[in-house]
């Protein structure tokens, strides 16, 4: 098993809905804010970036050599919900994102027996040794958008998801998952690929 966090998404390729695709960044609106609302909550407590509790996860892994349960729970939830919104905004489902877990959009963690397998200095480096990973994550993203909107062409005139394009996107969403997991979830200490598959 892979020591990366492993991303499914289940893309509808067919019989996609015209109407929702063509206003889908205004149906997304309420989701989106209370998604960034983790974000306004991060903002008034140290060692949380992006709305994921980073500082706790750092302290207990430097002193204890534990990843607290309860903080690996809440960042695991907050990133699949972020999958979820993500999916939904580049038109990989119709299903409107829940804000509880579901099938159509699957994280799998790699196993940390509480923090036992992870070094316990690594989260002080991790940080500036994924800056490359970042830079190239940037180019992904835009890729990434630019087959989301000729998909999203498609789908508003054809009624269906190009295979290919939801592909390469979902591997884009699973390099930033992997990228997360490195860089600020802190369950691995194995360095992310840097290419897509």
């Amino acid at each position: 098993m892979s020591n990366q966090i492993l991303t499914e998404i289940h893309v509808d390729l067919d019989n996609r809905d015209k109407n929702t695709a063509l206003f889908r960044v205004i149906l997304a609106v309420p989701v989106l804010i209370f998604l960034s609302s983790f974000s306004e909550f991060a903002d008034n407590l140290p060692g949380v970036i992006g709305g994921f509790l980073f500082l706790p996860v750092v302290l207990s892994l430097l002193f204890r050599n534990v990843y607290p349960s309860y903080v690996l729970a809440f960042n695991k939830a907050l990133l699949e919900l972020s999958n979820r919104v993500s999916a939904y905004l580049l038109v990989l489902t119709d299903e409107y994102p829940s804000i509880e877990a579901n099938q159509k959009v699957r994280l799998i963690y790699p196993e940390i027996e509480g923090g036992k397998k992870l070094s316990p200095w690594m989260p002080l480096v991790k940080w500036f040794l994924a800056i490359p990973l970042y830079l190239l994550g940037i180019v992904y993203a835009i890729y990434a958008l630019v087959l989301t909107f000729i998909a999203w062409l498609t789908v508003i005139t054809k009624g269906h998801y190009p295979v290919e394009r939801a592909e390469e996107v979902v591997k884009v969403l699973a390099y930033w998952n992997r990228l997360y997991g490195y860089a600020l979830l802190l369950v691995t200490d194995e360095y992310p690929s840097f290419s897509l598959n």
